[in-house]
């Protein structure tokens, strides 16, 4: 079978979720070098508490994604493509071979600082579900034209679709697309606004940060989800790394590419299952599956 791995973003977060990682050696150099290059323990990123700041999630889902996707490969697992959401992306390019880890947890550090420098509070991200794209991009672009600060961050699936921007303005958007019959919404545990013009600044200076960074040709197949596409060369992938912060994603468009490439198999990195499920309406007749809700013997 051709095979993705695909790595949750923000809002996928749980507490004690680097607590419950495999049993095996590789995993604990992973979590030793994590607290040996973060200067913390584990636990002191992923309880309740410290789960409320954006730096600590979004280090907690890069060391999870990079334990259970290097993991599988141990036990003979391995993925044909990776593909992440947000800072998904950089477990999964870490998986692939293209990323090192101990760069990655820098990079991610950095990433997380600046956006929660630049938006400390008032900013966040709304899920619609049930609407069609035209009815959200209209009411998107009726509050921009009164100067609100709102974007259409992510295009999830046919009618899931995510805003980012000042929490006041996602809740006038929201009821915007709700006047008209459609649509249901709810906040995301995000605390800042991502994949819009709002990151512009701080994704160009991760860019440069990266520049003395070397990236490597991948193992696995990188997708970039902003582009919806295959990237090979580690120039290419650097900047999707650094810049997704700031741009759309789309995530339907990708597993629409890679179902029409022929892969029929999905692996979703703890923790959650979201993704599964936004791919399971793309994969018909495919296996899709959430690693934290199957037992592993049924996949290998």
């Amino acid at each position: 079978m051709t095979q993705v791995f695909t790595f949750p973003g923000q809002g996928s977060q749980r507490a004690h979720m680097l607590q419950n990682l495999p049993d095996h050696p590789n995993v604990t150099l992973i979590k030793q070098q994590a607290e040996d290059i973060l200067g913390v323990k584990l636990n002191a990123l992923d309880s309740q508490e410290a789960l409320t700041d954006t730096v600590n999630v979004q280090l907690a889902l890069l060391i999870c994604g990079v334990a259970w996707g290097q993991y599988l490969q141990n036990v003979g697992i391995k993925p044909d493509y990776v593909l992440g959401l947000s800072i998904g992306a950089y477990p999964a390019a870490v998986v692939a071979g293209s990323l090192d880890f101990g760069d990655a947890l820098r990079l991610v550090k950095a990433r997380a600082d600046s956006m929660k420098s630049a938006y400390p509070s008032g900013y966040g991200m709304l899920a619609i579900t049930g609407a069609e794209f035209k009815h959200v991009q209209a009411a998107v672009n009726l509050l921009q034209e009164k100067g609100e600060k709102v974007y259409l961050a992510n295009l999830n699936g046919e009618y899931q679709f995510v805003l980012a921007g000042e929490k006041r303005v996602l809740k006038n958007a929201a009821e915007q697309v709700r006047s008209q019959g459609i649509g249901a919404s709810v906040f995301l545990d995000v605390t800042v606004p991502s994949h819009c013009p709002l990151l512009k600044e701080q994704s160009e200076k991760l860019l440069a940060m990266f520049q003395s960074i070397t990236l490597k040709t991948s193992n696995s197949l990188y997708v970039s989800a902003a582009k919806a596409r295959v990237l090979r060369k580690p120039d290419d992938i650097k900047e999707d790394l650094a810049l997704n912060m700031a741009h759309q994603l789309h995530w339907y468009d990708s597993c629409q590419m890679l179902a029409e490439r022929g892969v029929n198999k999905a692996l979703e990195m703890p923790p959650g299952s979201t993704l599964t499920g936004l791919f399971r309406k793309v994969l018909n007749g495919g296996e899709c599956y959430s690693i934290e809700n199957i037992n592993l013997k049924t996949i290998l």
